[in-house]
């Protein structure tokens, strides 16, 4: 796994839960039984286990499994958000955070693997986001890379189950990479279908 910026993607994700209406908050997302609300619990939490992850600052954001609580948000998550994902890009600029081990969800983990599912987790949910709320998504390059290298790797792997997400979702050989790291994740890239 190779070092990889998350700047330009945590600030993607920024912008796009900025373009989030109150309203939006109660809308479906490709996460079964979660609204928009909740994927941006999510990805809040996320943002500070895996700064702390990166920082090897091991305790309770990094024990914590990510199905231990349900998430959502707090009164401040508009304040809160774009402030824990500038973090967790900064945390992932030291070279440091991709070295030695770490932890991650209560996982043990080598620091270049932290980062590469940290890149996975804001380029699908920020798909997600993106699907749930009717915006233009285009993923950062470099961390849409990461992410669909390994997405790859865990589906070539024999002890995966269902993945990270659920079983991953066919899409043709030619699909772009963005739908195919979609499909990988367990995803349709066609959400939501349309009558």
């Amino acid at each position: 796994m190779t070092m990889v910026d998350l700047g330009p993607q945590t600030r993607i994700v920024a912008r796009l839960a900025e373009s989030v209406t109150d309203e939006q908050l109660t809308a479906a997302t490709p996460c079964p039984h979660h609204a928009v609300r909740n994927l941006l619990g999510h990805l809040l939490t996320l943002s500070v286990a895996f700064r702390d992850a990166a920082r090897k600052d091991l305790g309770t954001t990094t024990d914590t499994h990510p199905d231990a609580a349900f998430p959502d948000l707090g009164p401040g998550w508009r304040e809160e958000l774009p402030k824990a994902l500038d973090a967790l890009a900064d945390a992932w600029r030291d070279p440091a955070a991709w070295t030695g081990g770490t932890r991650a969800g209560g996982v043990d983990l080598p620091g270049a693997v932290a980062g590469a599912v940290v890149a996975d987790e804001l380029v699908i949910h920020g798909w997600d986001l993106a699907r749930a709320t009717g915006q233009d998504y285009a993923p950062d390059p470099a961390a849409l890379d990461s992410a669909l290298t390994f997405l790859r790797a865990a589906a070539d792997d024999p002890d995966r189950g269902d993945g990270l997400f659920g079983p991953a979702v066919p899409v043709p050989v030619d699909a772009p990479p963005l739908d195919r790291a979609v499909g990988l994740s367990g995803r349709d890239p066609g959400w939501p279908h349309r009558a």
